[in-house]
């Protein structure tokens, strides 16, 4: 019952995320992510979900530990290596970029860092992260909602990068030139 219910939370946690940056995608003049104004909220409506969606997924992993046959030895020695360096990008790239940046706040263009190998490596660290959750937990449910999470950190790249371009014109456009999206 519990697990219904987290999987429910983060599912539509998931699919609502999905479907704004879809949204923003389709409409940039309308988008929701980024958001065109920045306010007080911003962060409340970013991060509130954004955590939940991630106790959700913690909670799942623990709920149905080891559930699914992979090899302990694959669980341990490929999910606890890309959960701390994932940790490690995201908290690195964060401390550059800034936390008011990383929830969709206007700043300069970032191009130094971690941002010299990928335009995205908070989401790349992100993805890594959920990815070694999935893989140490072998718990099922896991497996689904972190699917979910990882379709919405790859996706989220194109809905920013119209508003990207719009912001730093030629200077994104140079930028995505020579740096990759992902990795």
């Amino acid at each position: 019952m519990m697990e219904t219910g987290l999987t429910i939370v983060g599912l539509g946690i998931a699919l609502s995320t999905l479907a704004a940056i879809l949204w923003s995608i389709a409409r940039p003049s309308q988008r929701l992510w980024p958001p065109t104004r920045y306010t007080a909220l911003t962060p409340i409506l970013i991060w509130v979900p954004t955590f939940v969606l991630f106790g959700a997924l913690v909670a799942l992993g623990v709920l149905g530990w080891g559930e699914l046959p992979i090899p302990q030895w694959f669980r341990f020695g490929a999910g606890i290596p890309l959960i701390v360096i994932g940790n490690i990008v995201v908290w690195s790239a964060v401390a550059g970029f800034g936390i008011h940046k990383t929830g969709g706040a206007v700043g300069t263009l970032q191009t130094g860092g971690l941002y010299r190998f990928s335009r995205n490596p908070q989401y790349v660290a992100d993805i890594a992260i959920v990815l070694g959750w999935m893989v140490l937990t072998a718990a099922p449910l896991a497996m689904l909602v972190g699917l979910a999470a990882i379709i919405v950190l790859a996706a989220a790249p194109f809905s920013e990068e119209p508003w990207l371009r719009s912001q730093y014109g030629s200077d994104f456009n140079k930028y995505a030139a020579q740096v990759r999206r992902y990795l």
